[in-house]
């Protein structure tokens, strides 16, 4: 009998060959005090960043299960960087349960976004793999725009101190480092599709995706100022204010969301390894084989 041979990916990955995907293995926030509006005392920063955060355990369960139903007959390479992917992201979880338990200490409600993320899992779980890794894929794309933008505009943490600062910057670093995992999962899993259709339903799914993370965060962000008593349409404006203008993560991640549909797209065609290692040096004490 031969020996089982692992198949050529259709697409070629643009992963740089000597990308080493690492854990750092930090721990954040652990006896840390509540603070309501922790970010720079501004409330629609504070809820738009504590919404992001309560999304995390979930999605990223989610992420870990959509990537590893495709493991097998992956190349070696690539098996060794889902490995490492999961590792990260099980990291990621642990970290973001306790900054979700600190808002919750400092006075907020976020399980009922936790239940909204629960909700919409319980409708996937009849849906094809190949769907569930799509939208994995599209997903990862934002949170790798939303590590750069964090690294590469101090603004946007400008005022988080301490550990609230450091644990999306330690996130943001990781986010980008395994930003072309989902995309090469996704590669080896449609070998067998045509490059049409293969573009065709990543691009449905982030049309899709970018339209339920946005207005679903900016609807959880809304929920959460509305504890603080901080509701109207002048309230929703600055969530929008602060989302397109200044610092305007969407506004600024423009560029990198339209690349994504375009024919030759990879997630490393765009190498910001700079920012990791610039950023890196704050880790090197958690750093782990991966």
């Amino acid at each position: 009998m031969n020996a089982p041979t692992t198949l050529e990916l259709a697409e070629p990955s643009a992963t740089p060959s000597d990308l080493d995907i690492v854990v750092r293995d930090r721990r954040f926030l652990r006896g840390a005090e509540p603070k309501r509006w922790w970010l720079n005392g501004d409330p629609v920063a504070t809820a738009w960043f504590n919404a992001l955060s309560a999304t995390f355990p979930r999605g990223e369960a989610f992420f870990i299960e959509s990537v590893k139903a495709f493991r097998d007959g992956a190349s070696p390479k690539l098996t060794s960087e889902i490995r490492a992917f999961v590792r990260q992201e099980i990291n990621h979880t642990r970290e973001h349960i306790v900054l979700n338990k600190l808002a919750e200490a400092s006075g907020y409600d976020v399980k009922f976004i936790d239940g909204r993320i629960e909700h919409l899992l319980q409708l996937l779980e009849n849906r094809p793999m190949h769907l569930n890794l799509a939208a994995t894929m599209a997903l990862e794309h934002f949170t790798a725009m939303l590590g750069h933008e964090l690294l590469a505009n101090p603004e946007h943490l400008a005022g988080a101190e301490g550990d609230l600062g450091e644990i999306w910057r330690w996130h943001s670093v990781e986010e980008i480092e395994h930003k072309g995992v989902a995309y090469d999962t996704w590669l080896h899993a449609t070998k067998d599709w045509s490059r049409w259709k293969r573009w065709k339903v990543k691009s449905l799914m982030m049309v899709i995706v970018s339209k339920r993370f946005i207005f679903n965060r900016v609807q959880d962000t809304a929920d959460l100022l509305a504890q603080d008593g901080l509701t109207g349409w002048k309230w929703r404006a600055k969530i929008w204010s602060y989302l397109l203008v200044r610092p305007g993560f969407l506004r600024r991640i423009a560029p990198q969301w339209l690349a994504f549909f375009l024919p030759g797209f990879h997630p490393w065609n765009h190498d910001d390894r700079a920012l990791i290692a610039k950023h890196e040096g704050d880790f090197a004490d958690a750093l782990l084989p991966a």
